[in-house]
């Protein structure tokens, strides 16, 4: 029974139309009033999903660790030294997109120790 709530919970929008149809036929019956619930209870759920990438958005930076966290930057992104200072002074940036939540976790708690501020999109 579980199996059967998990394949009908990965079903699209489509699929999950088509299948109605079909069981209509099939038994006879009609699902209208229970497909919109079905469909409006359906999206909060997929959206509810744990997001398992993040991007490392590097937003400003306090206190006088700032050559360490240029440092943490260039080991994080490959920027050159100038890029990677201008990063941290002022302009902020993207350090590092589609990262998995373990990474992006360690990275922004290591930048966050240096006085980056840093978030997790």
């Amino acid at each position: 029974m579980e199996d059967l709530l998990e394949k009908l919970g990965k079903l699209t929008l489509v699929e999950a139309a088509e299948l109605v149809k079909k069981m209509e036929e099939k038994f006879g019956i009609s699902a209208a009033a229970p497909v919109a619930v079905a469909a409006a209870g359906g999206a909060p759920a997929a959206a509810a999903e744990e997001k398992t990438e993040f991007d490392v958005i590097f937003e400003s930076m306090s206190g006088d660790k700032k050559v360490d966290a240029i440092k943490k930057v260039r080991e994080i992104t490959n920027l050159p030294l100038m890029d990677a200072k201008k990063l941290v002074e002022g302009s902020g940036g993207v350090l590092k997109e589609n990262c998995p939540k373990d990474e992006a976790n360690k990275i922004k708690s290591e930048l966050e120790a240096l006085g980056a501020k840093i978030t997790l999109k």
